[in-house]
């Protein structure tokens, strides 16, 4: 009797140190980072120095692209990262780049482009 009361703490003990994931609340999306369409990328902010939050709105779980490109055109960064259906709240660090006038793009796994914006880096 004493073993099977030891394994019912011990499993009560366990469980309740069990962290729930479902549970945690999604990060709130402030309004400047609202998307109404289904997908695209909308930033905080066009005036950016060191880092510029961003929303990537997407339909579906999926492997995107994110390309930033400078007046010439020319990709000057480029990351992909998985992305979840609906809102992913990001960063873009910028610290690197000169300042200037860049455009944003978001492509899908084929290279096709979901969405554009534009910032200045001061």
């Amino acid at each position: 009797m004493k073993k099977i009361l030891l394994v019912a703490l011990v499993i009560i003990g366990l469980t309740g140190c069990y962290k729930d994931d479902l549970m945690q609340p999604l990060p709130e999306v402030k309004e400047q980072l609202q998307i109404k369409d289904a997908v695209g990328i909308k930033l905080e902010s066009a005036f950016v120095t060191n880092e510029v939050a961003m929303n990537v709105k997407m339909e579906v779980a999926q492997s995107v692209t994110i390309k930033i490109f400078d007046i010439s055109n020319r990709v000057v960064s480029k990351e992909t990262m998985s992305v979840k259906a609906g809102d992913n709240l990001l960063k873009v660090y910028t610290s690197a780049l000169p300042s200037s006038a860049y455009r944003i793009g978001l492509f899908d796994s084929k290279n096709i482009q979901l969405g554009i914006t534009d910032f200045n880096k001061l």
